[in-house]
């Protein structure tokens, strides 16, 4: 693993991430695929035409479904969804908090009932570091709790510094499976996660306790899951000085176009959210001058494409008018190519940040893309 700044402005890095399936250029936007597909009917060609650096896929969801050990039997979550580029693996700590209603947490780790079929899960640290390293992801996170963004500081305490601790089980774990014989990647990366809810004091506590590890790189979780956009960026400014700058920062989950800018702003490198995949299945879709909803009767006999001058499948060869009637009419090609364009316009955008910092151009970029995503469409 290297990671090296290529440029900096302000907070704002540029930098390249070299992984055992690849080097990848930061800030990136990483794809959510979260069964190894992301919803849409999205293949493995289209995100390599859209210029995918990363997937991320989801351990929980494919340890109930599927099950890593048939998918370290036929080699891996590489080979299983043929993409051989960087993979992230979520840990399942985010279950923790989006499942609330189906499971006990104890100091040994998670009680669950699946999703699914209710049948009994426990996940701790040592296993969700195995179902990641049976995957073979390139990089694995550590187990945690997400506590609600607002939770009071009396359980965010307590949560957090049990969250340390299972880091430093998972950090053991991870050791012992990189050195088994049949590990599937006995490279894989383990980045460690900050909490600490809107708390300014717990999350620099936390970032300068889980900093001492030396991990490859660090995250900043708990965001974007009830706070408000400027308590997310006060959280920012305060937790990401007491991170590693010469490590990759990972904020999860997040988010707008907005939040992006933002966050890249503050020293953020990698981002992930099912917002693009989720809107365009809705008819939401992204452009460089606001968001607009397909659906509406304005766009019925609109020719043009969703954006001018995009180069997204969509774009290229579809109108307004036609998406606008496979959407209402319900046909999957609707959300396939409403997915791709916005998965497309997510992509080109960090490309674009990333134009602009080699430049030293970011800070006037991000004024004019804010101006101008705010319009009303």
């Amino acid at each position: 693993m290297e990671y090296k700044i290529l440029k900096k402005e302000g907070r704002a890095k540029r930098a390249e991430f070299v992984t055992v399936h690849g080097t990848v250029q930061t800030p990136l936007f990483m794809n959510v695929g979260t069964v190894g597909a992301i919803k849409g009917a999205v293949a493995t060609e289209d995100l390599e035409r859209i210029n995918t650096q990363v997937l991320l896929c989801n351990t929980y969801h494919l340890h109930v479904r599927t099950g890593d050990p048939l998918i370290k039997e036929v080699g891996g979550l590489h080979k299983f969804v043929s993409w051989d580029k960087p993979i992230l693996t979520d840990s399942g700590g985010f279950q923790v908090f989006s499942l609330a209603k189906l499971r006990r947490i104890k100091e040994e780790g998670v009680y669950f009932q699946s999703h699914i079929d209710g049948h009994k899960i426990f996940m701790g640290p040592e296993q969700s570091m195995q179902i990641q390293s049976n995957l073979g992801s390139t990089i694995a996170m550590a187990f945690d709790e997400c506590p609600p963004a607002l939770a009071e500081k009396s359980y965010v305490q307590p949560s957090v510094d049990r969250t340390t601790r299972w880091l430093e089980r998972c950090i053991a774990e991870m050791n012992r499976l990189n050195s088994l014989e049949d590990t599937v990647n006995k490279e894989q990366l383990l980045f460690g996660i900050n909490q600490g809810a809107v708390y300014p004091d717990i999350r620099i506590e936390h970032a300068k306790r889980i900093s001492e590890f030396d991990l490859p790189g660090y995250a900043v979780g708990g965001l974007a899951v009830g706070e408000s956009h400027e308590q997310m960026y006060d959280v920012l400014d305060h937790v990401v000085p007491y991170l590693p700058e010469n490590k990759p920062t990972y904020l999860m989950g997040v988010g707008t176009p907005a939040n992006i800018l933002e966050g890249v702003d503050r020293g953020i490198d990698f981002f992930d959210c099912v917002y693009p995949s989720r809107n365009g299945r809705h008819g939401a879709l992204y452009t460089h001058y606001g968001k607009i909803n397909i659906k509406n009767q304005k766009y019925e006999k609109d020719m043009r494409p969703i954006e001018e001058g995009c180069n997204c499948p969509a774009c290229r060869r579809y109108s307004r008018a036609y998406i606008r009637h496979l959407i209402k009419a319900e046909e999957m090609l609707g959300l396939r190519l409403c997915v791709l364009h916005n998965l497309y316009f997510y992509n080109h955008l960090m490309e674009e940040i990333r134009d602009a910092l080699d430049k030293g151009e970011f800070s006037s970029f991000k004024k004019r893309m804010l101006d101008q995503m705010a319009q009303e469409n």
